[in-house]
C-alpha cells in the first residue's frame, strides 16, 4: 500500500478552516487526504517569491491585527480564541517547522507576560492544568502584514524574553 496522497479532485478550492467548518456542522471527523488537499491547496495561494517562515525568525506586526490565541493544557485538549497583537509587537518563530513550505507557523510573542494578560483570561491563567499559550500565524500573514526583524538564528536579546 503507498503512502502517496490520490490527487485532488478537480476544482478543489477547499481550506482546512472549511474543513474543520464543514467537520463541525456535520459532527465529523476531518483526516486525509482532504487534509492533504486542503494544505496544497492553501500553499497554491501563497503569493510567488513569499519567504516561507524559519525557527528562530522575529516578526513585528505592521499594524493592529486580530490573531488566532490557543492555549496549552495539561490535559488531552486545546484550547484558545482570538486576541489583538498590536502594532510594533514582536513574535518569534520557536518550533521546528514540521513542512519545507509551511502555509502557518506556531509564534511566541517576545513581550509574553503582557500578551498573555491581554489574551488569555485569567480564570485560564489561575487554572493549575494551564500550560501557557501561543499564536497561530498563516504564512500569507506574516508576509503581508508583518515585518521580518531577524532571520532564523535568534538573537540573544530574544532567548532571555521568550517563555
Amino acid at each position: 500500500m503507498s503512502n502517496q496522497t490520490p490527487p485532488a479532485p478537480p476544482g478543489w478550492n477547499k481550506t482546512i478552516k472549511d474543513l474543520l467548518e464543514e467537520a463541525n456542522k456535520s459532527a465529523s471527523a476531518v483526516g486525509q487526504p482532504e487534509v492533504d488537499w486542503a494544505r496544497d491547496y492553501e500553499r497554491r495561494l501563497i503569493p510567488a517569491g513569499t519567504r516561507f517562515p524559519k525557527k528562530g525568525d522575529v516578526y513585528e506586526a505592521a499594524e493592529d491585527l486580530q490573531e488566532v490565541c490557543l492555549t496549552s493544557w495539561a490535559a488531552p485538549f486545546t484550547g484558545g480564541g482570538t486576541g489583538t497583537l498590536k502594532r510594533g509587537e514582536r513574535v518569534i518563530v520557536d518550533q521546528d517547522i514540521l513542512f519545507p513550505r509551511p502555509i502557518g507557523v506556531y509564534v511566541k510573542p517576545i513581550d509574553y507576560a503582557a500578551l498573555e494578560e491581554r489574551m488569555v483570561p485569567a480564570s485560564d491563567r489561575a487554572n493549575e492544568e494551564y500550560g501557557g499559550f501561543y499564536l497561530s500565524l498563516k504564512t500569507a500573514d506574516l508576509s503581508r502584514h508583518f515585518q521580518l526583524i531577524h532571520e532564523e538564528s535568534t538573537p540573544a536579546q530574544y532567548q532571555e524574553d521568550v517563555s
